[in-house]
């Protein structure tokens, strides 16, 4: 009988990286970027489109699980043993620029959350990287990963918050605007948040430091798909939570933070701004301690320097050293006057697009090695999966470039 009674919260037990790296998914910058995107285009476009990307983000969230948990090693690793160190700089360097760049929005975004709140700046970046700072300090991983989970569940409120507003549908404004460069921008950036590069390195060294063991790969595939489904049901609340002030805000991609909160509150009660502006620091707080620790593992794994979230600041000195570099370098930028994080959120969402495209034919390559995965190498139709993944961010890196170099009027 007890037995019948634990074996529905069995599923509880595993809920960790997959569901962790999903929330802070939808960070400081992706929640603004959701908000502007809602706000510009109305929901009924960008809404089933990030429905769409939910078996997109699960192939690719999922590759990076099994490849941690069957191989027992990092993809960085393993990129350098197969590919070459050339290949491993390239990816480390490129996705440590990426993730300060991520950091940077997850700082301005908590700082932009409390001065809603009442709080000036000065003060906000030091009580957030005060933060960000002691989480690392944290006894042991699994502590860090509890903390993790319940403060990434908090954006759970938004899903009950969207079913009160009065959402623009935005057919015609979409429609006006589907041919436009601005469209296929915000597309690109719906599309490299869902899937973020710090994702698949943060998701892939975490099962691996949990010592997760091959015959529990059937509970990481339900802890990455709940944190797929809790991502992507997130990001369409805050595009109907966006929709509601559609065409309220003037030039809502430079707007702010703050006009943002403001025009909520107006449309849908002053509970709204407040919890926005929690919702910014909240999210932007998770964020910060997970982008930061997938710098970490990814540097000190290229370095051959210990890495466990298990192990003290003296045993791993090199690991939580990037993890303070990262977090004070970001920390210090996010002062700079005039930064304007909406434009910032958009940028670094389309960026982690482009630079995703080579990450996942490595991850594609590695997980489909029978050398590396032995009898857990994808299937066939895994490898569908994950090759029409490839094919979608290698054309979406594409448009993007594109774009970047050839602007039509």
């Amino acid at each position: 009988m007890r037995e019948r009674i634990r074996r529905p919260f069995c599923f509880f037990l595993f809920l960790g990286p997959g569901m962790v790296a999903a929330m802070a998914d939808n960070d400081a910058g992706g929640l603004l970027s959701y908000t502007v995107t809602g706000a510009k285009f109305g929901w009924a476009v960008f809404v089933p489109l990030t429905l769409c990307l939910t078996a997109v983000t699960y192939t690719v969230q999922e590759m990076a699980m099994r490849l941690g948990v069957a191989s027992g090693q990092g993809f960085t690793h393993l990129l350098r043993e197969r590919y070459g160190f050339g290949w491993m700089a390239f990816q480390v360097g490129a996705l440590f620029v990426e993730n300060q760049l991520t950091l940077l929005t997850e700082f301005v975004g908590m700082s932009a959350g409390l001065e809603i709140l009442g709080i000036p700046l000065l003060p906000s970046v030091l009580i957030s990287t005060g933060l960000v700072l002691s989480i690392a300090m944290l006894s042991g991983y699994r502590a860090k990963e509890r903390f993790g989970l319940v403060i990434g569940l908090f954006n759970l409120v938004f899903l009950f918050f969207a079913l009160t507003v009065r959402p623009s549908v935005g057919v015609r404004e979409s429609a006006a605007l589907c041919t436009g460069r601005p469209f296929r921008y915000y597309a690109a950036a719906l599309i490299g948040n869902a899937i973020a590069p710090w994702m698949i390195f943060y998701q892939n060294s975490a099962y691996v430091d949990k010592g997760l063991k091959k015959q529990h790969i059937r509970a990481g595939r339900a802890d990455t798909l709940a944190g797929c489904i809790c991502q992507v049901a997130v990001a369409s609340a805050l595009i109907f939570l966006g929709s509601s002030i559609c065409g309220v805000v003037p030039d809502v991609e430079n707007a702010g933070a703050p006009a943002l909160a403001a025009a909520l509150s107006t449309r849908c009660g002053p509970a709204a701004g407040v919890l926005f502006a929690l919702g910014l620091f909240d999210s932007g707080l998770l964020a910060a301690v997970t982008v930061s620790l997938s710098s970490s593992w990814s540097v000190a794994e290229s370095f051959g320097w210990s890495k466990s979230l298990n192990d003290s600041v003296r045993e791993a000195p090199g690991f939580y050293a990037v993890y303070a570099f990262s977090v004070l370098l970001a920390a210090g930028l996010s002062l700079l006057p005039n930064l304007r994080l909406n434009g910032i959120a958009v940028f670094v969402q389309v960026a982690g697009g482009v630079l995703m495209a080579p990450i996942l034919l490595f991850l594609t390559l590695l997980t489909s090695s029978p050398d590396v995965m032995g009898e857990y190498a994808s299937r066939r139709g895994q490898k569908v999966r994950a090759w029409i993944s490839v094919g979608i961010l290698l054309a979406v890196a594409a448009v993007t470039i594109v774009q970047a170099v050839w602007q039509p009027g």
